[in-house]
Parts: structure tokens; C-alpha cells; sequence
């Protein structure tokens, strides 16, 4: 079974990146388009405060007709935020992604971030486990029926 621990070797980019809460949202959306991001983590002084993401853009500065030239991330992050630890698994994390709505998962290993896990980071290594498996059986299926039976 494959961890998020394992997920996060696997990823290009280990960085996480965040932002401050009294940063503005146009400074957050400069973030997303410069790292082709769809979520920061809020963080003060290292502690993990919430998230902002594309969703929150779109439904709490641009429907609601606010500025992002003058509107905090602190005043439309998500707060409550779900995380995780390196030692949960993939299906664990995909139940949680499903039945809560959400696409990126913080994750927390003694109280600091240590990195970020997305929805596709999650389908992605799903999909490797289950092709590995697929090829696994073939093999084996394939080698069974090319040994002479006694």
C-alpha cells in the first residue's frame, strides 16, 4: 500500500509554498500563477493556519465582488483545515479527498508542514500501483502457462 510518504519522494517539486495571512489575495494568485499552483498553505510563524486556493478566489473575491487588490487571505482562506501524516495511506487519503471535497491535503509530521498533496498527485500514484499489479499478474499468468505441467 502506498504512503503519502511515498508520495512525496516521488514528486518533482518537494517545495511547499505559502504565504502569509495579511498578504493580499492578488498576491496570492501571482503566487499560483508563477509555481502553476491551485493552493497555498497560510502559515504565521511556521503553525499552519489554512488554505487558500483557486476555489476560494472564485467563489469569495470574484463572485462576491470583492477586490484583490485589497482583500487579506487571512479574510477568505479556509480555515479547519484537513491534514494528513507520511505514514497514512493513498486509499485513506482518497476516501477523505472524496467525502470532504477537497483537492489538496497538507501534510504534518509533528505539527510541521512537510509537504503538500494534491487530488492528482493521489490518482497518479493509484494508477501507477495498479498497472504495476496489472503487470505483476500478467507475468505471472504469461509464466505459468509456458511451464510444462508434470
Amino acid at each position: 500500500m502506498i504512503t503519502v510518504r511515498q508520495i512525496l519522494a516521488g514528486k518533482e517539486c518537494q517545495d511547499v509554498c505559502t504565504i502569509g495571512p495579511d498578504r493580499t489575495v492578488y498576491e496570492a494568485v501571482k503566487v499560483f500563477a508563477d509555481h502553476n499552483l491551485g493552493a497555498l498553505i497560510v502559515t504565521e510563524q511556521s503553525r499552519l493556519l489554512g488554505v487558500f486556493t483557486e476555489r476560494d478566489y472564485a467563489r469569495k473575491i470574484a463572485l462576491m465582488g470583492r477586490s484583490s487588490q485589497t482583500t487579506t487571505v487571512r479574510d477568505v482562506m479556509t480555515t479547519g483545515v484537513i491534514s494528513v501524516t507520511p505514514d497514512d495511506n493513498v486509499e485513506d487519503c482518497m476516501a477523505l479527498m472524496i467525502n470532504k471535497y477537497i483537492r489538496h491535503l497538507p501534510v504534518l509530521d509533528d505539527h510541521l508542514i512537510i509537504g503538500v498533496i494534491s487530488m492528482g498527485d493521489v490518482v497518479k500514484s493509484m494508477l501507477g500501483e495498479k498497472a504495476f499489479l496489472i503487470d505483476e499478474l500478467t507475468r505471472y499468468i504469461t509464466d505459468s502457462r509456458q511451464t510444462p505441467s508434470m
